[in-house]
């Protein structure tokens, strides 16, 4: 839901429910984290254009903003956008200032951890409430217990876990096998949330090692359950 531009009717809670999960995500890190959070949030709250999906906003102008130098003002948004949460839509030029954007996605896949620490209203509310499983993938927690079917997507699970065990457990683990017509594959997610985020991040890779079990398959397509 929340990867959707807040706008329209719902716009307010989306965009409270966005700073929420920052706060509480930073509020359970150490206060370097802390600090990187607040300098984001202050951004977005005094610069933002949900919109648009714009900020744009010089360095002198930021670093008043922090109270910092400008080459501290260079090192946070460096590492913001190597987070993924900051996303650089126009590089600054002579007599303009870089324009930057949002991976909301990409923000609420990161903080989703802390999710409950805000309450079971608003997990559920962001369509990730805890369920259960039946694929035949077991969980990366419990790494000697892994096991994967010998189908197509077993062995595309087996090597997808291999390549990049965290990201396996997180999201590649919870997809269903869904079926396959006329070489497209279909995966089904625990959530809208979740089928989103795969999609947008996920979803080549994913193709890649399903077409290195089977050359026939020539898309995937991931929905939610």
């Amino acid at each position: 839901m929340l990867v959707a531009k807040p706008v329209g009717r719902d716009a307010a809670t989306k965009k409270y429910d966005i700073l929420s999960a920052l706060a509480t995500f930073g509020l359970s890190k150490d206060k370097h984290k802390q600090r990187q959070i607040l300098r984001l949030m202050a951004l977005i709250t005094t610069r933002y254009n949900w919109q648009c999906d714009e900020l744009s906003m010089g360095q002198a102008e930021i670093a008043r903003l922090w109270s910092v130098d400008t080459r501290t003002v260079k090192r946070e948004m460096a590492r913001l956008r190597s987070l993924g949460w900051l996303v650089q839509k126009r590089q600054g030029a002579r007599g303009r200032v870089s324009v930057y954007g949002l991976d909301l996605a990409r923000v609420m896949a990161d903080t989703q951890p802390t999710w409950d620490n805000i309450g079971p209203d608003f997990v559920q509310r962001m369509g990730a409430e805890p369920q259960q499983s039946d694929t035949n993938v077991i969980p990366f927690r419990n790494e000697s217990a892994v096991e994967f079917s010998n189908d197509v997507w077993g062995r595309a699970c087996k090597v997808l876990h291999v390549d990049d065990p965290s990201t396996f457990a997180s999201w590649i683990a919870l997809l269903k096998f869904g079926g396959d017509e006329a070489g497209q594959i279909v995966l089904v997610a625990p959530s809208r949330f979740h089928a989103t985020y795969v999609t947008s991040h996920l979803q080549q890779r994913i193709l890649y090692a399903l077409r290195a079990q089977d050359p026939s398959i020539s898309a995937v397509q991931i929905i939610a359950q």
